[in-house]
């Protein structure tokens, strides 16, 4: 049954039959009651492989029509099995949703842009070179960190481009929309936007699952649940991530670590772009990624080097991270505090699982350019390919649907979205302390560190 079915005769499988597609080597979904074979096709899939992989064996309709234009149903009939989903049927919630999904394609709401790519394109340019004229034609110390500083809010600004040009077209071409990945993300941000896609596609498939969600997976320094004390194994990194008394000790601080290394964690995406284009996985585009990569490895140190002393460049360097930090916390914000689960994710319950692990962030509509569209983290959740300049309008309308059914609508305003980040970590730190929960006995540890565990542990009575 792994193989294509040629037969025209209406058949139906069960969806136990069904689950059983659930491998790389033998993959299938089902996507309306159809079942389509995509095993030959996930290494191709735009989005890679793994979207694919998360939802093998089951009826992906929902996610499909979240991440896909109407033009690409077209394509599946290349892919029919001429199976049907026995007892193939909706819930209400998913009836509603592609209801409403239907009613802004009809709208046009999803080829209509507005003209929030050209403002933020400009404020980028405006942040830019007044970055680059502070840094040649002034000698003032000060001034020289204030453009450190527009650089990270270029950055930002440049961030919230390449996250739009990942799910929809910002340009009136493919071939342009390419061009404002590559240059927003490589050449101007120094980070990889086929790796940025690949995580990102990851994410919002498999949204606060701590073994599937990438965004989640920050050990050995951050952990928003106690599940991860057990070391569980990571299904995007393909690796189990220990922890181990390093990650205790340093989980242990977290909500106090949490700001200072935000600032800092725009070194982590420069090394996973670099990890991810240079290792042995299939990689669109390579070289034009890496060529990309390389403009920005040259324009921004040779910029730094124009500051007068070694002083002034580490401040300025330090300055354009920690602005930037702003951006990393603001990814964290909308999915730490929110609900966890682990497990690969279920298409019987996409929408409330989109809906119950984001988190809306108030805040007015002139503030909007500032948040670049996360503000507003249900509805990108929910509708990924539409435009962010439509976000607040469709609100009402997704807030009354959750309503309906009895889920969660979230949000709250930016200082609670910190405090809320801020107490999961507090809780998990705490947990983390306790060292009545020893640390898992498979694990590798240092001699000299268990025996101070150990003698930790008599001393306390525990």
């Amino acid at each position: 049954m792994a193989g294509e079915v040629k037969s025209t005769r209406k058949c139906s499988i069960s969806l136990e039959e069904l689950s059983k597609h659930n491998k790389i080597e033998d993959l299938w979904i089902s996507i309306h009651g159809k079942i389509y074979n995509v095993t030959n096709w996930a290494k191709h899939h735009p989005g890679g492989d793994l979207p694919l992989l998360n939802l093998a064996g089951q009826d992906a309709t929902d996610a499909f029509l979240a991440y896909h234009p109407l033009a690409a149903s077209q394509h599946l009939h290349n892919f029919f099995t001429g199976y049907y989903l026995q007892d193939y049927a909706i819930s209400q919630v998913s009836g509603d949703y592609r209801k409403l999904l239907s009613h802004f394609t009809a709208m046009g709401m999803f080829d209509t842009k507005g003209h929030t790519v050209f403002f933020t394109m400009l404020l980028m340019a405006v942040l830019f070179c007044s970055s680059v004229y502070g840094v040649f034609c002034s000698s003032s110390p000060l001034v020289h960190v204030c453009c450190g500083g527009l650089m990270g809010f270029f950055w930002i600004q440049s961030g919230w481009i390449g996250h739009d040009s990942g799910h929809y077209q910002v340009m009136t071409t493919q071939r342009f929309n390419r061009f404002a990945q590559i240059l927003s993300g490589n050449c101007l941000a120094g980070i990889s936007i086929g790796w940025w896609k690949w995580n990102h596609n990851a994410h919002h498939i498999a949204c606060n699952s701590l073994d599937h969600d990438p965004d989640l997976q920050h050990i050995p320094f951050f952990v928003v649940s106690s599940k991860f004390f057990n070391s569980i194994t990571s299904c995007f990194y393909d690796r189990k991530l220990n922890f181990d008394c390093v990650a205790r000790f340093l989980v242990s601080y977290q909500h106090f670590t949490f700001y200072p290394v935000m600032c800092f964690a725009r070194l982590n995406l420069f090394a996973q772009s670099f990890f991810f284009l240079f290792s042995n996985r299939k990689v669109p585009n390579r070289v034009q990624e890496i060529l990309g990569m390389l403009v920005f490895w040259i324009w921004y140190p040779l910029l730094v080097s124009f500051l007068p002393n070694w002083g002034e460049r580490i401040v300025f360097v330090i300055a354009s991270f920690a602005v930037t930090g702003i951006q990393h916390v603001q990814f964290c914000l909308n999915h730490f505090s929110s609900s966890v689960y682990v497990g690969p994710p279920r298409s019987s319950d996409w929408f409330e699982k989109q809906t119950i692990g984001t988190l809306n962030v108030d805040c007015s509509p002139w503030m909007d350019w500032f948040h670049g569209g996360l503000q507003f983290q249900v509805e990108h959740h929910l509708f990924p390919r539409l435009p962010r300049c439509h976000l607040r309008s469709i609100s009402p309308l997704v807030k009354e649907l959750c309503k309906k059914h009895g889920l969660p609508y979230n949000h709250v305003s930016f200082w609670k979205a910190n405090v809320l980040t801020l107490n999961t970590l507090k809780d998990a730190a705490l947990q983390a302390r306790n060292l009545s929960n020893p640390i898992p006995k498979n694990l590798d540890i240092w001699p000299p560190l268990q025996q101070f565990l150990s003698n930790t542990r008599l001393h306390s009575g525990t």
